[in-house]
Protein backbone atom coordinates (compact mmCIF):
# COMPACT_ATOMS: atom_id res chain seq x y z
CA UNK A 1 0.00 0.00 0.00
CA UNK A 2 0.92 3.54 -0.01
CA UNK A 3 1.87 5.35 2.64
CA UNK A 4 3.89 8.56 3.64
CA UNK A 5 6.94 7.73 6.18
CA UNK A 6 9.82 9.01 7.46
CA UNK A 7 13.38 7.37 9.00
CA UNK A 8 14.66 10.48 10.77
CA UNK A 9 13.55 12.94 12.96
CA UNK A 10 12.98 16.15 11.03
CA UNK A 11 13.72 14.52 7.58
CA UNK A 12 10.82 15.28 5.14
CA UNK A 13 8.53 12.45 4.70
CA UNK A 14 7.92 10.88 1.74
CA UNK A 15 5.29 8.67 0.04
CA UNK A 16 6.37 4.97 -0.36
CA UNK A 17 5.25 1.58 -0.70
CA UNK A 18 5.15 -0.45 2.29
CA UNK A 19 3.31 -3.83 3.52
CA UNK A 20 -0.24 -3.54 4.57
CA UNK A 21 -0.94 -3.68 8.12
CA UNK A 22 -1.73 -6.53 10.16
CA UNK A 23 -5.52 -6.61 11.41
CA UNK A 24 -5.28 -6.97 15.33
CA UNK A 25 -7.73 -10.28 16.93
CA UNK A 26 -9.57 -7.51 18.97
CA UNK A 27 -9.10 -4.83 15.76
CA UNK A 28 -10.15 -3.73 12.25
CA UNK A 29 -8.27 -2.46 9.51
CA UNK A 30 -10.02 0.64 7.99
CA UNK A 31 -9.10 1.60 4.34
CA UNK A 32 -8.63 5.28 4.87
CA UNK A 33 -10.81 7.81 2.97
CA UNK A 34 -9.35 11.01 4.36
CA UNK A 35 -7.07 11.69 7.48
CA UNK A 36 -6.07 15.08 9.32
CA UNK A 37 -2.90 16.83 9.08
CA UNK A 38 -2.30 18.08 13.30
CA UNK A 39 0.86 19.69 14.97
CA UNK A 40 0.43 16.84 17.73
CA UNK A 41 1.90 14.62 14.65
CA UNK A 42 4.44 17.63 14.09
CA UNK A 43 5.71 17.00 17.41
CA UNK A 44 6.33 13.34 16.87
CA UNK A 45 8.04 14.18 13.45
CA UNK A 46 10.65 16.41 15.54
CA UNK A 47 11.30 13.84 17.85
CA UNK A 48 9.50 16.02 20.90
CA UNK A 49 7.29 13.20 21.78
CA UNK A 50 9.51 10.31 20.32
CA UNK A 51 8.16 6.77 18.24
CA UNK A 52 9.72 3.65 17.12
CA UNK A 53 11.33 4.90 13.02
CA UNK A 54 10.62 4.56 10.62
CA UNK A 55 7.11 6.31 11.43
CA UNK A 56 4.00 6.49 9.42
CA UNK A 57 1.87 9.19 11.00
CA UNK A 58 -1.45 10.08 11.09
CA UNK A 59 -4.36 9.81 13.81
CA UNK A 60 -7.50 11.64 13.01
CA UNK A 61 -9.07 9.91 10.36
CA UNK A 62 -12.22 8.26 8.42
CA UNK A 63 -12.67 5.38 6.39
CA UNK A 64 -14.45 2.37 5.66
CA UNK A 65 -13.56 -1.10 7.66
CA UNK A 66 -11.71 -3.74 5.08
CA UNK A 67 -10.77 -6.55 7.32
CA UNK A 68 -12.21 -7.31 11.07
CA UNK A 69 -10.75 -9.53 13.55
CA UNK A 70 -12.09 -12.32 15.04
CA UNK A 71 -12.74 -11.12 18.31
CA UNK A 72 -15.11 -7.98 17.48
CA UNK A 73 -19.10 -8.36 17.45
CA UNK A 74 -20.13 -5.15 16.88
CA UNK A 75 -18.64 -3.99 13.51
CA UNK A 76 -18.70 -5.29 9.57
CA UNK A 77 -17.07 -4.94 6.77
CA UNK A 78 -18.39 -1.55 4.96
CA UNK A 79 -18.98 0.09 7.99
CA UNK A 80 -17.70 3.70 7.50
CA UNK A 81 -16.25 4.88 11.05
CA UNK A 82 -13.75 7.14 12.31
CA UNK A 83 -11.85 6.76 16.00
CA UNK A 84 -10.56 8.88 18.71
CA UNK A 85 -6.54 9.49 18.70
CA UNK A 86 -6.33 7.74 21.92
CA UNK A 87 -7.90 4.37 21.78
CA UNK A 88 -8.27 2.44 25.23
CA UNK A 89 -7.84 -1.23 25.90
CA UNK A 90 -11.59 -1.24 26.76
CA UNK A 91 -11.02 -3.70 29.64
CA UNK A 92 -9.82 -1.99 32.53
CA UNK A 93 -11.11 0.21 35.08
CA UNK A 94 -10.66 3.46 33.74
CA UNK A 95 -11.88 2.42 30.23
CA UNK A 96 -14.88 0.77 32.00
CA UNK A 97 -15.62 4.24 33.38
CA UNK A 98 -15.85 5.91 29.92
CA UNK A 99 -12.52 7.17 30.48
CA UNK A 100 -10.64 5.62 27.60
CA UNK A 101 -8.84 8.55 26.55
CA UNK A 102 -6.45 8.27 29.41
CA UNK A 103 -6.53 4.38 29.65
CA UNK A 104 -2.86 3.25 30.96
CA UNK A 105 -2.85 0.81 28.26
CA UNK A 106 -4.18 2.84 25.37
CA UNK A 107 -2.90 2.85 21.69
CA UNK A 108 -2.99 5.99 19.53
CA UNK A 109 -2.43 5.27 15.44
CA UNK A 110 0.17 7.49 14.89
CA UNK A 111 2.19 7.43 17.91
CA UNK A 112 2.10 3.54 19.39
CA UNK A 113 1.92 2.14 15.73
CA UNK A 114 1.56 3.05 11.87
CA UNK A 115 -0.73 5.65 11.46
CA UNK A 116 -3.64 7.06 8.87
CA UNK A 117 -1.26 8.84 5.95
CA UNK A 118 -1.66 5.04 4.40
CA UNK A 119 -4.23 3.21 2.14
CA UNK A 120 -4.93 1.30 5.38
CA UNK A 121 -4.62 1.54 9.13
CA UNK A 122 -4.84 -0.76 11.88
CA UNK A 123 -6.88 0.47 15.17
CA UNK A 124 -7.20 -1.92 18.42
CA UNK A 125 -10.24 -2.37 20.63
CA UNK A 126 -12.54 -1.90 17.85
CA UNK A 127 -15.63 -2.81 19.72
CA UNK A 128 -14.87 0.29 22.57
CA UNK A 129 -13.26 2.57 20.07
CA UNK A 130 -14.84 3.31 16.97
CA UNK A 131 -17.66 5.59 16.21
CA UNK A 132 -20.27 4.94 13.52
CA UNK A 133 -20.25 7.72 10.23
CA UNK A 134 -23.91 9.07 9.28
CA UNK A 135 -24.06 8.77 6.00
CA UNK A 136 -24.32 12.89 5.84
CA UNK A 137 -21.20 13.27 7.09
CA UNK A 138 -18.43 13.58 4.66
CA UNK A 139 -14.72 11.56 5.17
CA UNK A 140 -13.33 15.08 5.02
CA UNK A 141 -15.83 16.09 7.77
CA UNK A 142 -15.07 13.39 9.47
CA UNK A 143 -11.52 14.19 9.68
CA UNK A 144 -11.80 17.54 10.94
CA UNK A 145 -13.79 15.89 13.71
CA UNK A 146 -10.73 13.96 15.03
CA UNK A 147 -8.35 14.71 17.03
CA UNK A 148 -8.72 18.85 16.81
CA UNK A 149 -12.20 18.95 17.29
CA UNK A 150 -12.88 16.28 19.56
CA UNK A 151 -9.95 17.40 21.41
CA UNK A 152 -11.62 21.23 21.71
CA UNK A 153 -15.26 19.34 22.75
CA UNK A 154 -13.45 17.54 25.57
CA UNK A 155 -11.82 20.36 26.56
CA UNK A 156 -14.45 22.86 26.98
CA UNK A 157 -17.63 20.64 28.15
CA UNK A 158 -16.22 17.89 29.84
CA UNK A 159 -12.86 19.54 31.63
CA UNK A 160 -13.79 23.38 31.49
CA UNK A 161 -17.40 23.31 31.98
CA UNK A 162 -18.31 25.52 29.93
CA UNK A 163 -21.94 27.39 30.34
CA UNK A 164 -23.58 29.72 28.07
CA UNK A 165 -22.86 33.27 28.81
CA UNK A 166 -19.47 32.57 30.38
CA UNK A 167 -16.08 34.37 28.68
CA UNK A 168 -13.98 32.02 27.18
CA UNK A 169 -10.48 32.79 26.25
CA UNK A 170 -8.70 30.88 23.40
CA UNK A 171 -5.18 30.94 22.98
CA UNK A 172 -3.91 29.69 19.83
CA UNK A 173 -6.38 29.82 16.70
CA UNK A 174 -5.19 26.70 15.09
CA UNK A 175 -7.08 23.76 14.67
CA UNK A 176 -7.78 22.77 18.13
CA UNK A 177 -8.31 26.21 18.85
CA UNK A 178 -10.77 27.78 15.73
CA UNK A 179 -12.54 24.01 16.86
CA UNK A 180 -12.84 25.51 20.36
CA UNK A 181 -14.02 28.81 18.82
CA UNK A 182 -16.87 26.96 16.86
CA UNK A 183 -18.15 24.68 20.22
CA UNK A 184 -17.98 27.85 22.43
CA UNK A 185 -20.13 29.37 20.30
CA UNK A 186 -22.36 26.59 19.97
CA UNK A 187 -22.68 26.39 23.61
CA UNK A 188 -23.03 30.18 24.39
CA UNK A 189 -20.49 31.44 24.95
CA UNK A 190 -18.64 35.04 24.73
CA UNK A 191 -15.29 34.24 23.03
CA UNK A 192 -12.11 35.80 22.64
CA UNK A 193 -9.22 34.45 20.41
CA UNK A 194 -5.63 35.31 20.93
CA UNK A 195 -3.27 34.59 17.91
CA UNK A 196 -0.02 36.06 16.70
CA UNK A 197 -1.40 35.29 13.04
CA UNK A 198 -3.65 37.86 11.71
CA UNK A 199 -5.26 35.50 9.28
CA UNK A 200 -6.28 32.88 12.11
CA UNK A 201 -7.83 35.77 13.91
CA UNK A 202 -9.69 36.50 10.99
CA UNK A 203 -11.30 33.14 10.75
CA UNK A 204 -12.05 32.98 14.47
CA UNK A 205 -14.08 36.09 13.70
CA UNK A 206 -15.55 34.64 11.04
CA UNK A 207 -17.01 31.74 13.18
CA UNK A 208 -17.92 34.29 15.89
CA UNK A 209 -15.46 35.18 18.39
CA UNK A 210 -16.57 38.39 19.93
CA UNK A 211 -13.06 39.76 20.67
CA UNK A 212 -9.89 39.59 18.65
CA UNK A 213 -6.59 39.71 20.61
CA UNK A 214 -3.29 39.91 18.06
CA UNK A 215 -0.13 39.15 19.83
CA UNK A 216 3.41 38.78 19.00
CA UNK A 217 5.93 35.89 19.56
CA UNK A 218 7.74 38.61 21.85
CA UNK A 219 5.18 39.48 24.34
CA UNK A 220 5.28 39.26 28.13
CA UNK A 221 2.67 36.71 29.26
CA UNK A 222 1.75 39.05 31.77
CA UNK A 223 0.74 41.92 29.83
CA UNK A 224 -1.19 39.19 27.10
CA UNK A 225 -3.34 38.34 30.16
CA UNK A 226 -4.05 41.84 31.52
CA UNK A 227 -5.26 42.54 27.74
CA UNK A 228 -7.59 39.86 28.03
CA UNK A 229 -9.15 40.72 31.84
CA UNK A 230 -9.52 43.86 30.25
CA UNK A 231 -11.68 42.90 27.38
CA UNK A 232 -13.43 40.56 29.21
CA UNK A 233 -14.68 42.18 32.09
CA UNK A 234 -12.44 40.59 34.81
CA UNK A 235 -11.14 37.79 32.83
CA UNK A 236 -11.97 34.31 31.65
CA UNK A 237 -14.44 31.64 33.07
CA UNK A 238 -12.66 29.36 31.18
CA UNK A 239 -9.17 29.72 29.43
CA UNK A 240 -7.54 27.03 27.25
CA UNK A 241 -4.06 26.67 25.98
CA UNK A 242 -4.62 25.53 22.27
CA UNK A 243 -1.11 25.63 20.70
CA UNK A 244 1.19 24.86 23.56
CA UNK A 245 4.22 27.05 24.83
CA UNK A 246 5.17 28.24 28.15
CA UNK A 247 4.16 31.43 27.04
CA UNK A 248 0.83 30.93 25.95
CA UNK A 249 -0.03 28.85 28.87
CA UNK A 250 1.05 31.62 31.62
CA UNK A 251 -1.18 33.99 29.65
CA UNK A 252 -3.86 31.84 29.64
CA UNK A 253 -3.75 31.15 33.69
CA UNK A 254 -3.06 34.72 33.90
CA UNK A 255 -6.18 35.73 32.25
CA UNK A 256 -8.46 33.97 34.22
CA UNK A 257 -11.17 35.35 36.79
CA UNK A 258 -11.67 34.32 40.47
CA UNK A 259 -12.45 30.86 40.21
CA UNK A 260 -11.54 30.34 36.48
CA UNK A 261 -10.45 27.28 34.81
CA UNK A 262 -7.86 26.70 32.45
CA UNK A 263 -7.41 23.86 29.85
CA UNK A 264 -3.87 22.58 28.65
CA UNK A 265 -4.47 20.99 25.61
CA UNK A 266 -1.41 22.20 23.24
CA UNK A 267 1.86 19.73 24.31
CA UNK A 268 3.96 21.61 26.63
CA UNK A 269 7.13 19.37 25.39
CA UNK A 270 10.92 19.69 25.11
CA UNK A 271 11.92 23.26 26.33
CA UNK A 272 8.69 23.86 27.69
CA UNK A 273 7.75 20.92 29.40
CA UNK A 274 8.09 22.04 32.81
CA UNK A 275 5.73 25.03 33.51
CA UNK A 276 6.91 27.72 35.79
CA UNK A 277 3.34 28.76 37.52
CA UNK A 278 2.97 30.55 40.19
CA UNK A 279 1.01 29.05 43.19
CA UNK A 280 0.01 31.61 45.71
CA UNK A 281 -2.40 33.53 42.67
CA UNK A 282 -4.12 29.88 42.17
CA UNK A 283 -4.77 29.36 45.78
CA UNK A 284 -5.61 32.64 46.55
CA UNK A 285 -8.25 33.10 43.76
CA UNK A 286 -9.03 29.08 43.70
CA UNK A 287 -8.21 28.63 39.90
CA UNK A 288 -8.35 25.13 38.49
CA UNK A 289 -5.32 23.87 36.57
CA UNK A 290 -6.69 21.32 34.03
CA UNK A 291 -5.27 19.14 31.41
CA UNK A 292 -7.23 17.77 28.95
CA UNK A 293 -6.40 14.62 26.52
CA UNK A 294 -8.84 14.19 23.98
CA UNK A 295 -12.54 12.56 24.01
CA UNK A 296 -13.40 8.89 24.61
CA UNK A 297 -15.79 7.63 22.24
CA UNK A 298 -18.35 7.43 24.98
CA UNK A 299 -18.42 11.49 24.94
CA UNK A 300 -18.79 11.49 21.18
CA UNK A 301 -23.03 11.46 21.54
CA UNK A 302 -23.38 14.86 22.52
CA UNK A 303 -21.11 16.22 20.15
CA UNK A 304 -22.50 13.98 17.30
CA UNK A 305 -25.76 15.78 18.83
CA UNK A 306 -24.44 19.37 17.79
CA UNK A 307 -23.26 18.43 14.50
CA UNK A 308 -26.98 16.94 13.44
CA UNK A 309 -28.29 19.79 14.48
CA UNK A 310 -26.18 22.60 12.57
CA UNK A 311 -24.93 24.05 15.98
CA UNK A 312 -21.35 22.71 14.73
CA UNK A 313 -20.05 22.23 10.89
CA UNK A 314 -16.14 21.17 11.42
CA UNK A 315 -15.94 21.50 7.55
CA UNK A 316 -15.93 25.22 7.70
CA UNK A 317 -12.81 24.81 10.01
CA UNK A 318 -10.66 22.85 6.18
CA UNK A 319 -8.70 25.16 4.85
CA UNK A 320 -6.97 23.02 2.35
CA UNK A 321 -7.77 19.52 1.29
CA UNK A 322 -4.75 17.77 -0.22
CA UNK A 323 -3.38 14.80 -1.73
CA UNK A 324 -1.40 12.25 -0.19
CA UNK A 325 1.74 12.78 -1.61
CA UNK A 326 1.54 16.49 -0.46
CA UNK A 327 0.96 15.20 3.12
CA UNK A 328 4.61 14.96 4.03
CA UNK A 329 5.34 18.32 3.03
CA UNK A 330 1.99 20.28 4.88
CA UNK A 331 2.94 18.10 7.82
CA UNK A 332 6.45 20.09 7.62
CA UNK A 333 5.20 23.22 7.66
CA UNK A 334 2.85 22.84 10.46
CA UNK A 335 6.40 24.24 12.38
CA UNK A 336 5.26 27.47 11.54
CA UNK A 337 2.77 29.43 13.80
CA UNK A 338 2.00 31.84 11.00
CA UNK A 339 0.63 29.56 8.35
CA UNK A 340 -2.58 29.04 6.92
CA UNK A 341 -5.18 29.13 9.32
CA UNK A 342 -7.29 26.43 9.39
CA UNK A 343 -7.18 22.25 9.18
CA UNK A 344 -5.30 20.36 6.45
CA UNK A 345 -7.15 17.40 5.22
CA UNK A 346 -5.76 14.62 2.99
CA UNK A 347 -8.40 13.11 0.74
CA UNK A 348 -7.37 9.40 0.11
CA UNK A 349 -10.75 8.51 -1.69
Amino acid sequence: MRAVIYSEYGALPTLQEVPEPRCPADGVVVAVEATGVCRSDWHAWMGHDPVALPHVPGHELAGSIAEVGPDVTRWRVGDRVTVPFACGCGTCLVCRAGNSQVCPNQTQPGFTHWGSFADRVALHAADSNLIALPGTVTAVDAAALGCRFATAFGALVGRGRLTSGEWLVVHGAGGVGLSAVMIGMALGARVVAVDVSQAALDQAGDLGAEVIIRTTDKDDPTLVARRVIDATEGGAHVSIDAFGSTATALASIGGLRQRGRHVQVGLLLAADAVLPVAMGPVVARELEILGSHGLAAAGYPPMMDLLASGALDPGRLVGRVISLDEAGRALAELGSRGGAPGLHVVRLR
